[in-house]
């Protein structure tokens, strides 16, 4: 225990002298020589002149001219930053910029973070204020349920807008998921499967796995999926639900039996528990409660809803977390940059359920052999990024997600 922690106090002693030595972790490069009257003539005045009024008859040949093609804006409120809670914009921006790092040196994608100090209802018109200078939108660290509305009201700006919080961990536990029951020898689609957590990845999540808006036919979703947040099982009859637009959703699209009760009832004879909540909430007994060989994927950070050596001695199969250390880490750092790289490869208008559910296959796919301690390839995996890349590509043309420039 004190090693684990002097190695914390480590680690966050050199992130602070680090980013002290830097100023931060990114910076503008120029793509072109700027040394003489002819250069600066073409960068900028009179040559530019020729380019805007390009722009100005076609505003597509924006992608062809300007930065817009490769660059993405990092969106946040500050209200849900990792584990700290609202802690403002000016606190998100080490974030935002450890995320922009990794769109760069992944995916090759420049970009940048907006960080807003004040949240209030005009938040998503700012947002499309903004948007003429992107190729597409990473919405990040912004509390349920404000993101679920802003992400629904920038759909339809003419560039892919993602909340990573919600579809990067919804793609990266699908394909986790399928690899799992390849391990444990289940089908997909006789899943019962527990989600602890009722926050922006745990809809998402919940969403994806019944395969609700989506084609049923091209993905099956799961049998069921039983929903517990701080008060216990979801379902339709519950009390207060009505105040919660999503809650109540998630109380018509789950539980289908209309079970009640506390998480440790709704664990009971499940294949999967899927946690995004608090640490910790997650007892070996519970785990011993459910099928034989379960699958137990516990996310919260920086401490998961129980140990994964825990978990395993209680019966789990296949454990994964969204930390580092341990064998099959999730994070959805495996699915935004190849989301991304490929929705901007082809100029996307918007980021299509297609596009989601092709990037989750492609993960899953990566691994040709998965191991109860290998599901998922590791973070930072440049290959991964062109994996994901290529079949979001595919899915946007045949979605008919792609920009024609």
């Amino acid at each position: 225990m004190k090693r684990r922690q002097q190695k914390k106090r480590d680690v966050f002693s050199e992130s602070l002298e680090l980013h002290e030595k830097f100023h931060g972790k990114i910076e503008v490069h120029s793509k072109v020589p700027l040394t003489n009257r002819r250069e600066l003539s073409l960068a900028y005045t009179p040559g530019v002149g020729a380019v805007c009024k390009a722009i100005y008859q076609n505003q597509n040949l924006a992608y062809k001219y300007t930065l817009k093609a490769n660059t993405i804006a990092i969106v946040t409120d500050g209200s849900r930053v990792l584990s700290l809670g609202n802690i403002g914009g000016y606190a998100a921006i080490p974030v935002m910029e450890g995320k922009a790092l990794l769109f760069k040196k992944l995916a090759d994608i420049d970009a940048f973070p907006i960080c807003f100090e004040n949240y209030h209802t005009e938040f998503a018109d700012e947002i499309k204020n903004i948007a003429p200078v992107f190729g597409g939108i990473a919405l990040e660290d912004i509390a349920a349920p404000k993101c679920f509305e802003i992400e629904e009201a920038l759909q339809d700006i003419g560039i892919p807008v993602m909340h990573d919080d919600q579809h990067g961990t919804a793609v990266v536990v699908l394909a986790a998921l399928l690899n799992a029951c390849k391990v444990t020898k289940r089908k997909f689609e006789d899943l019962n499967i527990v989600v602890c957590g009722s926050g922006a990845a745990g809809f998402a999540i919940i969403r994806m796995l019944k395969s609700i808006g989506y084609d049923p036919n091209l993905f099956p979703p799961v049998n069921d999926i039983i929903v517990c947040d701080s008060k216990g099982i979801i379902h339709r009859h519950r009390e207060g639900l009505y105040g919660n637009k999503y809650k109540f959703i998630m109380s018509e699209e789950t539980n289908k039996d209309g079970k009640t009760g506390t998480l440790a009832d709704a664990m009971q004879g499940a294949d999967v528990c899927i946690g995004v909540s608090v640490p910790d909430i997650i007892t070996p007994k519970m785990v011993r409660s459910m099928k034989k060989d379960p699958i137990i994927f516990a996310l919260a950070n920086p401490s998961p809803e129980i140990h994964p050596h825990d978990a395993l001695l209680a019966g789990a199969a296949v454990v994964g977390t969204g930390r580092s250390e341990f064998p099959n880490q999730i994070n959805y750092a495996l699915a935004f940059p190849g989301i991304f790289r490929g929705a901007l490869d082809v100029c996307a208008k918007r980021i299509s359920d297609e596009m989601k559910f092709a990037a989750a296959h492609a993960l899953a796919n990566y691994v040709k052999r998965p191991r109860k301690d290998r599901i998922l390839p590791r973070v930072l995996n440049r290959d991964v990024v062109k994996a994901v890349a290529q079949a979001v590509r595919e899915a946007a043309i045949s979605s008919g997600c792609a920009r024609t420039i």
